[in-house]
């Protein structure tokens, strides 16, 4: 019995601990995806949204697939949802939502078929981390942007902006961040959105709410998806773009958090993938019923993993954590842009840290990788970097002679790539 109680406890604390190395996404999704009001989602839905995706996700990733994985809309794809595909494309925001849904309908398809194994085998390496490496460039580029260190210019493009008391205070945002990091601090990105939101309003930036707490928004965003709108032809790219985004994020995820915590089978893969993989794609489907962008397991469930957790009472422990957040909307609209960019850049630090094990010494490896890596940024959209990177494959494998090197799969989704190239340049009414 005492064994017992002692697990719970552990896996407690690990629960805890793992709510709070990622809370901060319930403020930061919200700020992204409403845009300062520019996507028309209300803030107030948005953050009910994304509460309501990391508590039943992260219950359902403890209950069904047994793992000690948080689930919570991912950083990257809540960018490219917001600036590539309404504010860039021009798509509704309802549609925008359809989009993500009908993403986690094929996601799940996928995970419930050999199909995932057969992609994720086929997929090379080096185009997978390229990927998550370009949209780690994104994030920082949005955080340096909302920063105030690059502003717009009609010649130039992009150049840098005034030193004012917004990137003031992000410079001190970065420095405590990583202060509080090298202590392995859990409140690390936590405390340095709460820190810098007080000096600002010491300073007269921004204004107090007129109240602390408030009922969840269930009236703006919550299942106004557009089914049919998102289905158009010329709306596909998306769909497959984070249908793709998804899978490697998820995959890249289990992976790495399960060999961290040991958390292996007999042949050396991730306990349970398929149940997590599972749960991932209905995350997914969540977050565009609920009015957000794709849930997906978090890395930063290693934290709690680390503090002992090894089971999924771990993840039920850390999704009850998220319900008190659902009455905070007042209290998290009072952030300013700048307080969440210290988080965005130092996200995006940390996910270009894998660019090193990028073979750029080999022309046919490197050029996709790069190509991959650097038109996400460039193009505000993670679509182009990985079709052009499917394309490039396999086109420069076949022209160094390495044709026995692609994996069948790649062929067909080299032949998908350019089709979705072209059905994104084409209008359908």
């Amino acid at each position: 019995m005492t064994t017992d109680k002692t697990n719970l406890k552990t896996e407690a604390i690990a629960g805890v601990t793992t709510f709070f190395t990622m809370a901060y996404i319930v403020i930061v999704n919200p700020q992204i995806i409403s845009a300062d009001g520019k996507t028309g989602m209300a803030f107030s839905g948005v953050l009910t949204a994304t509460v309501i995706v990391c508590f039943t996700m992260t219950l359902l990733m403890g209950l069904y697939a047994k793992l000690p994985f948080a689930v919570a809309p991912g950083m990257g794809i809540n960018a490219f949802f917001t600036y590539t595909i309404i504010l860039g494309k021009g798509v509704p925001w309802p549609t925008a939502l359809g989009i993500i849904f009908w993403a986690g309908v094929f996601f799940l398809l996928i995970s419930v078929t050999p199909i995932r194994e057969s992609i994720a085998k086929a997929i090379p390496k080096e185009i997978r981390i390229a990927a998550a490496v370009g949209i780690g460039i994104f994030l920082t580029f949005i955080g340096l942007k909302n920063a105030g260190f690059i502003v717009s210019d009609p010649v130039t493009y992009v150049k840098i902006g005034a030193l004012g008391k917004p990137a003031l205070l992000t410079i001190i945002g970065v420095g405590l961040s990583i202060f509080l990091m090298s202590h392995r601090s859990p409140f690390a990105f936590l405390a340095t959105i709460v820190f810098i939101t007080l000096i600002a309003w010491a300073l007269g930036s921004v204004s107090a709410p007129p109240k602390i707490f408030s009922l969840p928004d269930f009236k703006s965003v919550f299942f106004k998806l557009d089914f049919p709108g998102a289905l158009k032809l010329s709306l596909l790219p998306s769909i497959i773009a984070i249908l793709f985004t998804d899978l490697f994020d998820s995959i890249s995820t289990f992976i790495g958090v399960a060999h961290a915590g040991d958390l292996l089978d007999k042949e050396g893969h991730p306990k349970n993938l398929r149940q997590g993989l599972i749960v991932d794609s209905l995350a997914t489907m969540g977050a565009g019923l609920a009015g957000t962008s794709s849930g997906t397991a978090y890395i930063e469930s290693v934290a709690g993993i680390q503090m002992g957790g090894r089971s999924g009472m771990t993840s039920v422990f850390t999704a009850l954590c998220f319900l008190p957040c659902l009455f905070i909307a007042p209290l998290a609209s009072m952030v300013p842009p700048y307080a969440t960019a210290a988080v965005l850049i130092l996200v995006g630090a940390a996910m270009f840290r894998s660019v090193g094990q990028i073979n750029f010494g080999k022309i046919e490896e490197g050029v996709p990788a790069f190509l991959t890596l650097i038109l996400i940024p460039l193009t505000f959209s993670i679509t182009q970097g990985i079709l052009w990177g499917f394309i490039a494959h396999v086109g420069l494998y076949l022209m160094v002679g390495r044709r026995r090197d692609i994996h069948p799969v790649m062929y067909a989704l080299a032949l998908v790539s350019i089709g979705l190239l072209v059905l994104e340049r084409i209008k359908f009414t």
